[in-house]
């Protein structure tokens, strides 16, 4: 039952009765990839058959269809609970994963999130916050698939400030003497996977002293918990979905509903494996010759210069066989992506012709901009160890600030749980 002092709970997590094709099941989060259909088409091909929590999701490679999607998503959600595809692993736990990918081996807890603790607006002084601004046009489409679903599964990564590794590190050191749930490799190059049930009382308990003595270190003023690491708009969707709903519930319900809680994995963010990596624009429709001359009017009008020096912003941008570094110097803005933003969103308000996407990967960008009419954007990294003191102090980042590392490291959609 929700207490005011707690933010995590454990929770029935489902997992596929049939654990012998996994890798078809598992499938990467549903915001990557998005100017790139090839990727989920090759899924589909991939997965066939077998079940998959491909069939429980919307690829934003596909919002423009939606509306014809959601109804075929609600039902593979039905049929799943209904055929007994989905049964129950852990019953009252966590469930304690280790991701294996190119940057090494990171570990999580999957647990529930009281959505109470949750807000996302810029400035909040919640226990637990956005890290970036959410695109608009990106929340309603999960909340219509949250609004109609028998099952919620989940990409949210859960980040949270714990230097001496007190909360799940712990765990993992024992996690031999866990039952092994899964063990698999991803599909798609997404390396390998595994999970533990975490049951034991005193495991749990442990778990929650490892919290409270986080938070008795937290400004009373200003106790971030919390920050979403990934998945900003489906935390913001489950969100919206609670509070209309929350109306119309008794005190009691209230208390217990499903809808206040979203599934998420919790990770620490000096976890040496984690890491953070910009993310990148391309604008679909557009000159680039034309752009830059834009780009340094706008700076001018917003009292910056495009020069180099001690604080200067860098954008690398990169179009049609040619790439031009931009220092900006003395933006208003205090990151290269928030004076980035800033102009590409004044520029598309008199562009409505053209197109803008988030992409993960310099790779990627490079090779959507080898031909006309298509310009992109690199970023520098983020520092890691700095997110938190950002948060605090500006509140949530410009949308689509940083990546925790690139698009086939995302969380893959595995556990799932009822609503």
């Amino acid at each position: 039952m929700p207490d005011s002092n707690v933010v995590l709970y454990p929770g029935e997590l489902l997992l596929p009765a049939d654990r012998s094709s996994l890798t078809e099941w598992a499938c990467v989060a549903c915001d990557q990839f998005t100017s790139q259909p090839r990727y989920w088409e090759d899924v589909r091909r991939f997965v066939g058959s077998h079940p998959s929590t491909l069939d429980l999701i919307l690829p934003e490679c596909y919002l423009s269809e939606a509306s014809e999607r959601i109804g075929r998503i609600h039902q593979a959600m039905r049929d799943d609970l209904e055929r007994g595809v989905l049964v129950p692993a852990v019953s009252n736990g966590f469930i304690l994963v280790e991701r294996n990918t190119s940057s090494g081996a990171r570990v999580g807890l999957v647990a529930l999130l009281d959505l109470e603790c949750y807000d996302p607006a810029r400035g909040s002084k919640a226990l637990v916050r956005a890290s970036e601004e959410t695109i608009a046009e990106r929340v309603p489409p999960r909340m219509t698939v949250r609004r109609g679903a028998a099952l919620e599964t989940s990409h949210v990564l859960m980040l949270m400030d714990d230097p001496m590794h007190s909360v799940i590190e712990p765990l993992f050191q024992k996690h031999d003497e866990l039952d092994r749930l899964y063990d698999f490799p991803l599909m798609m190059g997404g390396g390998h996977l595994t999970g533990y049930a975490v049951t034991d009382p005193a495991d749990i308990a442990s778990v929650y002293a490892a919290l409270d003595r986080l938070r008795a270190r937290l400004s009373p003023d200003d106790p971030l918990l919390f920050a979403v690491g990934d998945g900003n708009h489906s935390l913001a969707a489950a969100k919206a979905c609670w509070e209309e709903i929350k109306p119309r519930l008794t005190p009691a319900e209230t208390v217990v509903h499903p809808a206040r809680f979203a599934m998420v994995e919790l990770e620490n963010i000096h976890d040496d494996a984690l890491r953070m990596e910009p993310i990148h624009r391309v604008l679909f429709g557009c000159d680039g010759d034309d752009l830059l001359n834009e780009i340094a009017a706008f700076a001018a009008e917003k009292g910056a210069t495009l020069a180099a020096g001690p604080q200067a912003q860098e954008i690398t941008v990169v179009y049609e066989g040619k790439e031009v570094t931009l220092s900006i110097e003395g933006s208003p803005y205090n990151l290269a992506v928030g004076t980035l933003q800033a102009f590409l969103d004044w520029w598309l308000l008199s562009h409505p012709q053209a197109r803008l996407d988030y992409i993960h990967g310099e790779d990627t960008v490079r090779m959507l901009v080898a031909g006309e009419g298509a310009v992109g954007f690199l970023l520098p990294t983020p520092e890691r160890d700095r997110l938190f003191d950002t948060i605090r102090a500006e509140g949530a980042l410009p949308r689509k600030t940083f990546s925790l590392g690139s698009a086939n490291e995302k969380r893959y959609y595995m556990e799932c749980r009822r609503l």
